[in-house]
């Protein structure tokens, strides 16, 4: 595993968000990972999630589209997976399309890492920025209430779940 503490943050470059959560791990990883679970939490309420494509491996598809509350979708392009380790990592970039291929432009890669704690999953997500910019304007679009949202949305839908 990949703790927070060794992964090489660049505070110029780097959003970090991080929260000890009350579900196990292997649950977080099982709805970042099966589209059928990610669309029900994945963006801020009332924005819903339209359409998922996601391939949890190394060159893998990374794909969502975010409806607005007035039924319109933000069209975006299909990411890649980078890395994907069950229960402990995973990493995708929208500067890539499936299967490595290069983008002329791409806004940020983002990381997911869980580790176990006695409480459930110390969950961290990172999203890796090419500019100082770039970094400043994803927190500017609303990075960490977006992102907290979303925890707090996905723990839920855990709960539910059982």
């Amino acid at each position: 595993m990949t703790p927070v503490s060794t992964w090489p943050v660049d505070p110029a470059l780097d959003l970090v968000l991080q929260r000890e959560i009350d579900v196990p791990r292997e649950l977080v990883y099982k709805v970042w990972t099966d589209p059928e679970h990610l669309k029900h939490w994945f963006c801020p309420r009332p924005w819903s999630v339209s359409h998922v494509e996601l391939d949890p491996r190394p060159g893998g598809i990374f794909h969502t589209i975010m409806r607005s509350p007035e039924g319109r979708d933000m069209p975006s392009e299909p990411g890649c997976v980078l890395e994907a380790i069950p229960n402990e990592k995973l990493v995708f970039t929208d500067a890539m399309y499936p299967n490595y291929r290069p983008k002329e432009n791409g806004f940020f890669t983002a990381v997911l890492l869980l580790e176990t704690i006695p409480t459930g999953t110390r969950y961290t997500a990172i999203a890796i920025h090419k500019t100082p910019e770039g970094k400043q304007q994803h927190e500017d679009m609303g990075f960490f209430d977006g992102c907290g949202t979303v925890v707090t949305q996905m723990v839920e839908y855990i709960k539910a779940m059982a």
